[in-house]
């Protein structure tokens, strides 16, 4: 492994916690779920997940509105105009957001419409743009590239932590393989070994893994009960009529049938699961809050 000098654990207890909001954090004790579409679509569409998801332990809202596609010929996301879609969402319902960004000109809109600013798989060696998002004042989502070592990722990491952002998210999205059955292969040895090398917290993303609604749910609890830190779950009110990631897509119902499931191995684990998850500031985690 190559050197991490601020992505590494300094002892075993040293965890950070990443705030989303005054409510809501990524660490610590509490599991955040992250749900939503793949591409922000309309008003209407946001507008009907986040009123189901905001009754159900799920404190954060995902959405893309810059899409990275494989063909140049598909929809390619809304940009702006999706950006205000997402928080209008968020005002009404107070959940954070988090959305992809793909360039250094998108992190200043991005950033001043969102939480949380993702990098998706595709972009986890886009070094520039790592050294831009060290300048943000905003946590990033960091998901795992699509053929990357747990070294790449982690060195990734660092980047940002080096130019001056410490709110990094790992994120665990599975990696190609030669099995074409499942879109990615998760790998969820992966999340262990992050939670004992580094301080940040990891989340893992069955959807982009399994590529198969079907997958998702018994995937999502196998993260928790390995160690992650929350989830971030495609979801939409019709899923076979979603313009991108259609068949990965759980239904809003199944969300929250995945949701209720969770609860019990979250507590078999001694996390909790809660709509707002953000503990007080007392002194057992003021020191973890300090090393974010």
């Amino acid at each position: 492994m190559l050197e991490a000098k601020l992505v590494s654990q300094s002892h075993p207890n040293h965890r950070s916690l990443i705030r989303l909001s005054e409510q809501v954090a990524i660490g610590g004790n509490g599991i955040v779920i992250i749900g939503g579409p793949c591409t922000v679509e309309s008003q209407e569409q946001m507008e009907q997940i986040a009123s189901r998801l905001a009754s159900v332990p799920v404190q954060a809202l995902r959405g893309g509105v810059y899409k990275p596609r494989t063909s140049p010929y598909s929809f390619q996301g809304h940009g702006v105009d999706g950006l205000k879609i997402l928080a209008q969402v968020r005002q009404r319902y107070g959940m954070p957001v988090v959305t992809e960004v793909m360039s250094i000109a998108q992190i200043e809109p991005v950033a001043a419409y969102t939480d949380m600013l993702q990098v998706g798989s595709r972009n986890m060696q886009n070094f520039e743009l790592l050294k831009a998002l060290g300048e943000v004042n905003k946590p990033i989502l960091l998901k795992r590239g699509l053929s990357a070592t747990i070294e790449e990722f982690v060195m990734a990491a660092e980047y940002i932590l080096a130019h001056g952002n410490p709110n990094v998210v790992l994120c665990e999205r599975g990696i190609r393989s030669f099995d074409p059955y499942t879109r990615n292969v998760l790998d969820l040895g992966a999340v262990v070994a992050l939670r004992q090398l580094t301080h940040l917290p990891v989340i893992v993303d069955p959807s982009h893994a399994a590529g198969k609604r079907e997958l998702v749910p018994d995937l999502a609890r196998a993260a928790i009960a390995c160690g992650a830190d929350g989830l971030i779950i495609e979801c939409h009110p019709e899923p076979e009529k979603s313009v991108s990631d259609a068949r990965q897509a759980l239904s809003l119902e199944d969300m929250v049938a995945l949701v209720e499931s969770v609860e019990p191995i979250t507590t078999a684990v001694g996390r909790t699961l809660s709509r707002n998850n953000l503990q007080p500031i007392t002194g057992s985690n003021l020191p973890q809050i300090l090393a974010a």
